[in-house]
């Protein structure tokens, strides 16, 4: 059984420890939060986890595995200092900030050989996985759109002359790096790493990007990227072969599929099925890796995970610093 650590009280670290417990193969053990009262509350809906407000008394907790979902800009330290202390870490997309960052923790935890995970949930789902069987059997890709925007209330605050963690340039936030994130994991899980990447990114008054337009260039095909955070889109998500389209209805969460033919003008329905918490999948396949640290098949899926986070991180720098888009953490 897993013991699992959580930095970040809020909402989606209810979601990921939910799933988790939904395994069977996790038990909440510690919470940690500044404030003692956070902790205590988040800790009592899932039984007898112990709470901690310094780091030094949540990494003497027993603990083997950290989930941490605070704001982006902090991943980095606290993830260091979790492999450090000898602990797994599932962080939260996206993982870091830097190409740097990400180096220096993937090499960490090698040396301490701890596991490092990227919460990065759409590429863990079974729909996911089935598209990409599709994708396979489909022939040549021509192109791909792809698309994710949903308007966030603490917009309001910017309008309102605050800056919140999520449209901070502090806390490494923005468009791009919450829910574009999941455009560039589909991509590079389905067609690998892209030659170049180009951004086209419409700025608040932060100075982050509150939506943005993408392209992916591949040798023979682009997939362009459309994301924000100030507006709603409902487009779908395809993907272009010579005879046919791949139509979804999102890349980040895969609940409806089609492929229209267009030699024989006919639409194929594809079964795609999404688990009701979207974060169970993942949470199953870091505790296969986690329990089973011998397994040569989960080894190689975990080698192939890293991989592609490495991949993701440098394709985002690449496409916000194209957009001129400057964190504290690139100072650093």
């Amino acid at each position: 059984m897993i013991q699992l650590g959580v930095i970040g009280t809020n909402w989606i670290s209810h979601q990921f420890v939910e799933a988790a417990i939904a395994t069977g193969d996790y038990q909440l053990a510690g919470v940690y939060s500044r404030k003692l009262a956070t902790a205590t509350t988040f800790a009592e809906k899932y039984g007898t986890a112990k709470t901690a407000t310094t780091f030094e008394d949540f990494f003497a907790l027993p603990i083997d595995t950290i989930y941490i979902a605070s704001p982006n800009s902090l991943h980095f330290q606290q993830a260091k200092a979790a492999i450090l202390a000898k602990k797994n870490v599932i962080v939260e997309k996206p993982a870091f900030s830097t190409i740097a960052e990400m180096e220096e923790i993937i090499q960490l935890a090698n040396q301490e050989n701890v596991f490092f995970f990227e919460a990065a949930r759409n590429i863990h789902e079974a729909s996911y996985q089935k598209i990409a069987e599709v994708i396979c059997d489909k022939g040549q890709v021509i192109g791909g759109n792809f698309s994710y925007m949903k308007y966030s209330s603490r917009y309001d605050q910017v309008l309102a002359g605050e800056e919140p963690n999520i449209f901070s340039p502090h806390f490494s936030g923005g468009a791009i790096m919450d829910l574009g994130v999941y455009l560039v994991y589909a991509a590079l899980g389905w067609f690998g790493k892209p030659q170049n990447g180009y951004y086209f990114a419409q700025k608040i008054a932060t100075g982050v990007d509150g939506l943005g337009f993408g392209v992916l260039r591949y040798q023979d095909f682009d997939i362009a990227l459309q994301t924000g955070k100030i507006g709603d889109a409902f487009l779908p998500s395809e993907i272009y072969f010579e005879n046919g389209t791949l139509r979804l209805n999102g890349v980040n969460a895969i609940e409806e599929a089609s492929y229209y033919d267009r030699l024989t003008n006919q639409e194929e329905i594809i079964a795609v099925q999404a688990e009701e918490n979207p974060m169970i999948e993942e949470a199953r396949n870091f505790a296969q890796v986690i329990l089973n640290p011998e397994d040569q098949v989960w080894g190689q899926k975990y080698e192939e995970w890293v991989e592609l986070a490495r991949n993701v991180n440098e394709t985002l720098y690449i496409l916000r610093s194209n957009a001129e888009i400057s964190f504290d953490a690139d100072k650093n």
